[in-house]
């Protein structure tokens, strides 16, 4: 129950709201006629506390008191708010971000939802995922509790990221701490590159079917990704200064924007890239794209690593790699000739050398240049002369 008391001759309500005792001072001073006035608010205020109905702030919109039980109703009505379920948000989530990714991105998100979090979460309310369930559903995915078989780290990682990304999206529009603080992605397994050595290199471009022969060579010489020279484009071609100009990519049959922002660079044809692109003129010329098929489109990667790759290291007994393993053999044969890591990193599209150190660091020698010329030379010596021998058709 409510009491008034003095305090510096102005009069005080003395009550208990939500579990905590209340002091408000009032404006009135201590006189009979205020204490029957105070006593009439005192009623008024006791019975809207009873009935739940009390705005606090109306009564005393200057007290600390107010700010605090209004944030403490802003919390209790979130609380007992009905939250969309993983589902639902997921939705809602996917619609406002698909305007910022590639078609490839995309896919992937739709893929890694669909197939893993969402038959376990579906119909779970949004703030009730907790950190224990993102860490037991983790392990799941590590040991092959959920799909059909255990799942590297790095894969973990990759389904794990949109869901962070759902999560920590809905613990910020609902005002509650994200499941996923200090939840740190799993140590990825170092996977050594195994590229080409030279002999195989020029067994290959030896023996390539001859349509197939300029797509090679570009691809073992230039370090170019499988994205990047698919889509490659004779505007993007400059002859006159020996570069091919990489701006975009072909990925699920459209233009897409590259990798990175380093990415997008200058590479600097050797002669064997040079002649190869000549020779390659004068079958697409006219064409919008470098290497493209009968309908002028784009070579397929998997036509051609069905049709010509496989079968061809097959008939050589050569150990399968797929074909992005040219770009690592680019990358092992400018170090093995002698060219600066910085030209290298460039070549490839870094914008640091430690990729390159990283990845490659059993294959940097002691002796660098840097312009290019010690990585033109070596093919010239020893691979060109197999470029201008017999082809097996």
């Amino acid at each position: 129950m409510a009491t008034i008391t003095v305090r510096n001759d102005f009069l005080v309500l003395d009550f208990r709201y939500k579990n905590k005792r209340c002091r408000e001072k009032t404006k009135f001073t201590d006189t009979p006629a205020n204490r029957k006035k105070l006593k009439t608010i005192c009623e008024r205020l006791e019975a809207e506390i009873v009935l739940g109905t009390l705005d606090y702030a109306s009564y005393f919109p200057k007290s600390k008191r107010a700010i605090e039980f209004a944030d403490h109703d802003k919390h209790m009505q979130q609380t007992s708010a009905t939250y969309p379920t993983y589902g639902e948000f997921y939705d809602t989530w996917y619609l406002e971000n698909e305007v910022r990714w590639t078609k490839s991105s995309a896919k992937a998100v739709r893929h890694n939802v669909s197939r893993y979090s969402m038959p376990v979460f579906r119909d779970t309310p949004i703030d009730k995922i907790s950190r224990s369930d993102l860490l037991a559903f983790r392990a799941d995915l590590s040991k092959g509790r959920v799909g059909l078989h255990a799942i590297k780290n790095v894969t973990v990682n990759k389904i794990m990221s949109p869901m962070r990304q759902i999560l920590d999206e809905a613990a910020y529009r609902f005002d509650y701490p994200s499941p996923f603080i200090n939840i740190k992605t799993l140590k990825k397994q170092r996977t050594d590159v195994n590229p080409f050595s030279t002999e195989e290199v020029q067994m290959i471009i030896k023996n390539i079917r001859a349509d197939y022969r300029s797509y090679v060579i570009a691809r073992f010489f230039t370090g170019m990704r499988t994205n990047e020279i698919n889509g490659l484009k004779w505007k993007f071609v400059d002859f006159k200064r020996r570069q091919i100009l990489v701006r975009e990519g072909w990925v699920l049959g459209e233009t897409t924007y590259l990798k990175t922002d380093g990415s997008s660079r200058d590479i600097d044809m050797s002669q064997a890239v040079y002649d190869c692109l000549q020779e390659q003129l004068k079958i697409t010329k006219g064409q919008t794209y470098v290497f493209s098929n009968n309908a002028g489109m784009p070579i397929s990667l998997n036509n051609f690593a069905k049709r010509v790759w496989t079968p061809l290291l097959a008939f050589l007994g050569i150990e399968y790699r797929k074909p992005y393993e040219t770009r690592h053999t680019a990358a092992t044969l400018w170090l093995a000739s002698g060219e600066a890591p910085e030209y290298i990193a460039r070549q490839m599209g870094h914008t640091t050398t430690e990729m390159l150190f990283r990845v490659y660091s059993r294959y940097v020698p002691n002796l660098t240049r840097n312009d290019g010329s010690a990585f033109d030379k070596m093919i010239s010596n020893s691979i060109n002369p197999a470029i201008k021998g017999e082809q097996h058709d």
